[in-house]
């Protein structure tokens, strides 16, 4: 697909399209240009949105598990069909490097998201009768029961800038599948991709209201969102604060919540761990899509003894991380996502230096139009420190030293996040070990790969709640029992 700058994008609501009085640019963060203009959505477009899924639910939710499962299936269909023709946009206004536009941003990984969910997992569960004995509520008999899963209602999906395709279809596909009917607001920084999901949902005939796509720069829209009485759950990655503002406001009207908010992953290196294996694991995320991931092991505590060998094997390594044009197939790292966030990052990292950090590598802005951040290690930190405690959303990676396993477990957990944590340790009993202490929703031992029908979700300020695999459809789902004699 060649970057068409003067399409005139429209929203999706209830089957149709529609046009907006403004629109905002959409910048490629690598080379500073407009690469669209998104629909500006107001209020009233929010709220229409949110009437349209809502009178779409009653039809939707009537439909048995496999005429849902049709209707999935043929999107994922239409999607093999025409993502390969997204990548150019989505690179450019995601900044991703070609490597992961293609093989992350859009990819099979999406579309098996949609599959997966075609023919989801039963989740009903029978229960054993339970003798009653006579009482001022009835007679004396047995009482069984069932307990079946029901949609929540209208599921409003607010999603990251980060991975917006892959994350929507982690949202959608499993509240589809369960009943629910969606409405879509992405990340104001790159909703292109998301409007050419619409087209594909358009292209695969859904009902007109069962997902609705409406775009924006501002918060008033989905805000709107969270307000409305139409709108039965939200369902939100990005930040802490915003995922707090959005938990206040929601309980308003007792939204149901789906949250998965900021991490600063720790990553705990054993007196026995293989530094190579550790280090090696670390440079894959350092500066993976620029540091912009929640789940990134940022908070290096290592043990002393293996401390120095560490800062010195991670700051050789630094050098072999390619900053540079992110269509270039040797560039590693790209830039961030807006100038305001790349401002932020180095905020972040100069108030680790004034702090007492060390600065080992990094610091310096790339020689670059965009917004690059070059990869960055603090050493020398203590627990206390900003950027021991905080998620730079960069990359930027901090070591701090640990004398035992009861220490590095208290540093681990002496954080208001606990999204992803990682254990190294020669000794697999010992990493298990390690690892069910930690205050962390996901643990990962010797390695940085997830598991993707793995339950996904964070303790504390990390979030609420879990999804993928049959989680996901637990999460877009009310519990209903119902009794007899």
């Amino acid at each position: 697909m060649t970057i068409d700058v003067d399409k005139v994008w429209k929203l999706y609501i209830n089957g149709e399209w529609v046009e907006t009085d403004s629109t905002y640019d959409i910048i490629d963060p690598a080379t500073t240009k407009v690469v669209g203009r998104a629909p500006e959505a107001t209020v009233q477009h929010a709220l229409d949105s949110a009437a349209a899924a809502k009178d779409a639910l009653a039809g939707w939710k009537r439909l048995s598990t496999a005429e849902r499962g049709a209707y999935i299936a043929k999107l994922a269909d239409v999607l093999e069909e025409v993502t390969p023709d997204w990548v150019e946009l989505v690179q450019a206004e995601t900044g991703a490097t070609m490597k992961i536009a293609k093989t992350l941003q859009v990819s099979g990984q999406m579309i098996e998201r949609f599959r997966y969910y075609v023919n989801p997992p039963d989740l009903r569960e029978s229960l054993l009768p339970q003798p009653a004995e006579a009482n001022a509520l009835g007679p004396a008999g047995l009482i069984s029961a069932t307990v079946t899963r029901q949609p929540v209602g209208v599921v409003a999906a607010i999603t990251p800038y980060n991975f917006p395709l892959t994350n929507v279809a982690g949202k959608i596909a499993p509240a589809l599948a369960m009943g629910n009917t969606c409405i879509i607001k992405p990340a104001p920084q790159d909703p292109l991709g998301i409007l050419l999901l619409a087209e594909a949902v358009d292209r695969a005939g859904f009902p007109p209201g069962v997902i609705n796509v409406i775009t924006g720069s501002g918060p008033e829209a989905p805000a709107a969102l969270v307000d409305s009485p139409n709108v039965n759950m939200i369902s939100f990655t990005g930040s802490s604060p915003v995922g707090a503002k959005i938990f206040e406001n929601g309980g308003k009207t007792m939204k149901r919540l789906l949250m998965e908010l900021g991490g600063k992953g720790a990553l705990i290196m054993a007196d026995d761990a293989d530094v190579g294996a550790a280090v090696s694991a670390i440079a894959t995320v350092w500066g993976f899509h620029s540091g912009q991931i929640c789940t990134a092991p940022t908070r290096v505590i290592c043990h002393r003894s293996k401390y120095d060998e560490t800062v010195e094997s991670l700051k050789g390594i630094s050098g072999f991380l390619k900053v540079g044009d992110p269509t270039l197939d040797d560039t590693l790292v790209g830039p961030v996502i807006t100038e305001t966030h790349r401002d932020r990052v180095e905020e972040f990292i100069q108030s680790g230096v004034d702090a007492g950090a060390t600065m080992v590598v990094g610091g310096e802005r790339p020689d670059l139009p965009g917004y690059f951040v070059a990869p960055t290690l603090l050493a020398d930190c203590t627990p206390d420190m900003h950027v021991v405690q905080e998620e730079a959303f960069g990359p930027v990676v901090v070591v701090l030293p640990h004398d035992g396993d009861d220490e590095a477990i208290e540093l681990a957990n002496n954080s208001d996040y606990g999204l992803f944590s990682y254990v190294f340790s020669a000794d697999q009993t010992r990493a298990y070990r390690i690892a069910n202490q930690l205050e962390s929703g996901n643990v990962a031992l010797n390695c940085v790969q997830p598991h993707m029908r793995a339950p996904f979700g964070g303790y504390k300020m990390s979030g609420i709640g879990r999804d993928r695999g049959r989680w996901g459809l637990e999460a877009y789902s009310e519990i209903q029992a119902i009794n007899w004699m």
